[in-house]
């Protein structure tokens, strides 16, 4: 199902990334849950993203597996930040 980018946006943004593989600069459009570099194919993903801990239209919009993943590392970065922020 085609939900036409994401439905709880007001919106749409364009920002520059660059890639963690090569350096070269990716845009990414705010409504886009990822994005691939032209250069090397690297896929990156929107930090902007965290809005699936809050959308209601998440699910729908990247998908069961990668709705699991994105909640699953919100959970793991979220149990780590108390711990990181002792250490520093």
């Amino acid at each position: 199902m085609d939900f036409g980018g994401c439905q709880g946006q007001k919106g749409v943004e364009i920002f520059d990334k660059i890639c963690p593989n090569c350096g070269h600069e990716i845009e990414i459009f705010s409504i886009d849950a990822s994005a691939t570099c032209e250069h090397c194919g690297q896929v990156i993903y929107n930090d902007a993203l965290n809005c699936v801990q809050w959308c209601k239209y998440a699910r729908q919009c990247v998908g069961d597996a990668m709705y699991e993943h994105l909640m699953e590392v919100a959970a793991s970065q979220k149990a780590r930040s108390p711990r990181m922020r002792a250490t520093a």
